[in-house]
């Protein structure tokens, strides 16, 4: 989502970086620099003179002037002062209630708000927590059928409504049902609109009082842009919002709306929406976007996403297997990527890895899901014999691995090499050869296996 913004903030921190003396010219001149770069990632206006605003009375003080790093502190400004626009740090699910705590989602039609009540539900689940989830939206065609989908496929309680039904009505019924069967969340999804009207607005009131949600969450759609703050500060007017969520945010949104929301109503955001399966939702840490866009990657959440998506199983297997010197196969291989895939893909890893925004274009363009999805087809044409003893794999086999996939044979030839690097690799390891497989890799450039 970052990408342009983060691409003008590193290059002009670099050479700031290298400068063994920052004086008011050169820091009015970056200033200039910042204040184009968050314009063109449609940042909000009042926004932009706040920030620049802040940046420029810290970075002319003794704070940076008298620095021994002048370049380093003025990057430690702007990432602080980024952190305090889009909040301080990460704010909760406030579910402190006597259940079911219910959670009340609204905002405009097309942001993905059903799709992140499925999202949520899943998040929930995970904590342990007893969530049904109803839909009230009795205006849009099968909107009520694609929440009972995403209820099943996430394994949480769905309560039934129809088109026709009063909202509220089918909104105080499912609490009621809630209570009975001791549930500790209830996710109530609205209806939304293409735009903001006045009807709308009193059916989320008419809610919001009849079921005295702990929470309200505002679902904006980051591709708008500045214009997500926008509405949803119209939202916060008519009704008592307690965070947003950011929706589409694996998108080819600039990040004006991530960097606004806050400032604009007042509210937190509490989570990114980074893609359409039912994993991709991220707690949203404003010190770790902050480090994304600044180019530093973001490990810690890294870590994070691969705890809890990762099947630890496999991995303490395949651990095992190369610690006992066993031969890495094709299912190993398999596996592996698919795992990868369960992250959010090739995209979503890099984005949180440092220094990716300064590799080139065509380089991180490489690096995609399609690649990754055709190696797996390539794998799943393959029989189970196959993938235990790929040395088996000859011409005819070759040739009729390819034709099951849709693939050449040079496509298979090229997924058997990228394999054999990874199993010899995989076997310096076994070795206890760390040391032997460093030193093959000095000097040459860090290769991905696919």
């Amino acid at each position: 989502m970052f990408d342009n913004l983060t691409q003008r903030l590193s290059g002009l921190l670099d050479k700031l970086r290298g400068q063994g003396r920052l004086t008011e010219e050169n820091i009015q001149e970056a200033m200039r620099e910042v204040r184009m770069a968050l314009l063109e990632a449609d940042v909000a206006l009042p926004v932009v003179r706040e920030f620049t605003a802040k940046v420029k009375e810290r970075a002319v003080g003794q704070e940076v002037l008298s620095s021994l790093t002048p370049g380093q502190a003025f990057i430690k400004i702007v990432h602080d002062e980024l952190v305090a626009i889009m909040g301080e740090a990460n704010e909760a699910l406030n579910l402190a209630t006597q259940p079911p705590a219910v959670v009340l989602m609204a905002g405009l039609q097309g942001a993905g708000k059903t799709t992140t009540v499925g999202k949520l539900a899943r998040l929930l689940k995970e904590q342990k927590k007893k969530v049904m989830v109803v839909s009230c939206d009795v205006y849009r065609p099968a909107a009520i059928k694609q929440l009972e989908t995403l209820a099943a496929q996430v394994g949480v309680e769905f309560f039934p409504s129809s088109q026709g039904q009063d909202p509220v009505a089918i909104g105080q019924a499912a609490l009621h049902e809630a209570r009975i069967r001791h549930m500790d969340v209830l996710l109530v999804d609205t209806a939304g609109r293409l735009h903001i009207d006045e009807a709308m607005m009193d059916e989320a009131r008419r809610l919001h009082a009849a079921l005295h949600p702990i929470e309200t969450l505002f679902v904006v759609d980051s591709m708008t842009g500045q214009d997500a703050a926008n509405t949803a500060k119209a939202f916060n007017d008519a009704l008592p919002l307690t965070g947003v969520i950011l929706t589409k945010a694996d998108g080819d949104a600039r990040g004006g709306a991530a960097l606004s929301v806050r400032y604009i109503t007042g509210k937190p955001i509490k989570f990114l929406g980074q893609g359409e399966k039912l994993a991709a939702l991220e707690p949203f840490h404003p010190e770790r976007v902050a480090s994304r866009i600044l180019g530093m990657g973001d490990v810690l959440s890294l870590v994070e996403e691969a705890t809890r998506k990762i099947d630890q199983e496999k991995a303490r297997e395949l651990v095992d297997k190369v610690k006992a010197g066993k031969s890495f196969n094709m299912e190993d291989l398999k596996t592996q990527l698919e795992q990868m895939l369960n992250m959010g893909g090739m995209a979503s890893l890099l984005d949180k890895l440092p220094g990716v925004s300064k590799l080139p274009e065509h380089v991180k363009a490489q690096a995609n899901d399609r690649d990754v999805k055709r190696m797996i087809a390539i794998i799943q044409s393959m029989t189970p014999q196959e993938r235990r003893h790929p040395e088996l794999i000859k011409g005819s086999r070759k040739r009729r691995i390819a034709a099951g996939a849709g693939m050449q044979v040079q496509d298979v030839n090229r997924l058997l090499k990228q394999h054999a690097d990874m199993r010899d690799m995989m076997k310096k390891l076994s070795g206890g050869g760390m040391g032997k497989l460093m030193r093959s890799l000095k000097g040459r450039l860090p290769g991905m296996p696919f």
